[in-house]
């Protein structure tokens, strides 16, 4: 079984840029389909990004496409989170999760983004 651990979060100003990491520990990262979802205070958890292990395709929510990419190092076991145009509604916990087939069921603790106005 994979561990995740996620790091990077912080608090900016809107406008500005963070970048999470999720790094993987216990077993070869390079075959999970990872993604990274957020859930704010008061709203369910939300899907924000994900990248296939197959062939390192990437998907994202509306809400955040064209702002934050997604990208993963197989070398490092590590899956990245570039944050851009970030606005104050992007304030969440954000989670990184693993997948072999179906279900997302590996989770990491959480890390707290926070962006002021």
């Amino acid at each position: 079984q994979v561990q995740l651990v996620e790091s990077g979060g912080g608090l900016v100003q809107a406008g500005g840029s963070l970048r999470l990491s999720c790094a993987a520990s216990g077993r070869t990262f390079s075959r999970y389909t990872v993604g990274w979802f957020r859930q704010a205070p008061g709203k369910e958890r939300e899907f924000v990004a994900g990248i296939r292990w197959t062939d390192s395709s990437t998907y994202y929510a509306d809400s955040v496409k064209g702002r934050f990419t997604i990208s993963r190092d197989n070398a490092k076991n590590t899956v990245y989170l570039q944050m851009n145009s970030l606005k104050p509604e992007d304030t969440a916990v954000y989670y990184c999760a693993a997948k072999v087939v179906l279900t997302y069921d590996v989770w990491g603790q959480g890390t707290q983004v926070t962006v002021s106005s």
